[in-house]
This record gives structure tokens, sequence and C-alpha cells, in this order.
């Protein structure tokens, strides 16, 4: 038996593209699911801040932020915002721009970390990714944060312990430089079986295919030769 593909994906839970090239890569899996000899795979999330100098508490809405950090004008960033959306729709996602706080995202990494060596990181990431883009809530300050790690069946005074103590920031920095150590610039980025970059929330369709490939070629690759 083949060992599991390792899926390695660099994301930012304040990235509307991560979550939908998150969930993309859930239903190219679930495709493969069914197959005769279905790929085995292990997936794990990484850490990467798109704008870590954002205050905790922004003032202003998803489009004032845009309009500021990117320089765009702010007609521009609302139609961005709408196209987004549809394209969050597609893939089954209802975001709510009206009502997304924008904060700084290291606490929210941190917390990622902290569920990872429980058991529970892909809980943890959708938890997140759910709260910030379709329910409005708060990931930056460590009240919501430990709020949400409870949702998940997590302990909310470790997690409390762990944030305030910056306990896996260590961690979330290690990421970040192995990104950097790829050339990862732009997220959400995937490292398929430690060799193959996919960059881009790409369709559930082309995860799918590169999955089947790449298990293909694990399993001819154990078996005897001659």
């Amino acid at each position: 038996m083949s060992e599991p593909i390792s899926i390695d994906i660099w994301s930012d839970i304040a990235c509307p593209w991560c979550y939908i090239g998150k969930r993309n890569l859930e239903t190219g899996l679930q495709a493969t699911a069914g197959d005769e000899d279905a790929p085995q795979v292990s997936v794990t999330f990484h850490s990467f801040e798109l704008a870590p100098d954002t205050p905790v508490d922004f003032e202003g809405d998803e489009a004032d932020f845009l309009a500021g950090h990117k320089g765009m004008p702010r007609d521009q960033v609302e139609q961005m915002l709408s196209h987004v959306t549809g394209v969050a729709a597609g893939s089954g996602l209802e975001y709510r721009f009206d009502l997304l706080q924008h904060t700084n995202t290291v606490k929210a990494h941190e917390l990622l970390h902290f569920a990872k060596a429980k058991g529970r990181q892909h809980e943890m990431e959708e938890r997140l990714m759910s709260a910030y883009f379709t329910e409005g809530r708060h990931v930056g300050r460590i009240d919501d944060l430990v709020a949400l790690a409870e949702e998940v069946g997590l302990d909310g005074e470790e997690a409390r312990s762990a944030l305030e103590g910056s306990e896996y920031l260590a961690a979330v920095r290690a990421d970040q430089a192995q990104a950097q150590a790829y050339g990862i610039n732009a997220v959400p980025f995937f490292v398929i079986d430690g060799k193959y970059g996919v960059s881009g929330a790409q369709p559930a369709e082309a995860f799918e295919n590169v999955i089947r490939d790449v298990w293909a070629e694990r399993k001819a690759a154990a078996e005897p030769a001659g």
C-alpha cells in the first residue's frame, strides 16, 4: 500500500480565495473517494499572513480595507468583492462582506497550531473561515477565538493559555519561513506530495485530476520491478 499523498496548504483565514480553494479541494477529494483504488491523502494547513500590519480592530468595512491596502478605487473594490462572492457561491459558500470584521489573523493562526496539536486542525480551520466570511464573527481577539475553539470541542482554558502566552507563535513563523523558502508570495498555495505546487483556488476538477495522477504515480513507483 502506498503512503498517503501529502497536501500542504499555505493560506490565511482572511483570504477569500483560500476558503474557496479549500472547499474546491474537498470537493475534488470527494470525487476520488468512490474510485476502486481511492487515493489516500493527508492534508495539513500552514500559516500565511496577507496583511500582518492589520490592526486587531480595523475601523471600516472590507471595501475600506482593500481600498486603503491596495490603493484601489472603492467602486472597483466593490466590483471585486461582488465577483468573489459569486465565485464562492459556485463552491457552496455564502460570503457576507457586509458583515465581515477585518482583523489581524496572527492569533487565529496560533489557534490553528494549537488545534493541530490536539488533532482538530481541520475542524478549526473550517470553523474560523466560516465564522469570518459567512457569519461576521471576529477572529482576531482572544475571547472570540476561545469561543470558536470551544465550538469545535477544544478546551477553552487551554486555548486561552496558549494564545495569551503566544505558545504557538514560533510555529506560525516557521510556516511563514517555509513559505518564503518555497517562494510562495500569494495564497492559497498547495504543495502536493512535497514536489508539485498548485497556486490559487483551482476548480474542483483540477484537484481531482492532479490527485488521481499523483496516486497513480505513487502506485506505479510502489510496484516491484520486473
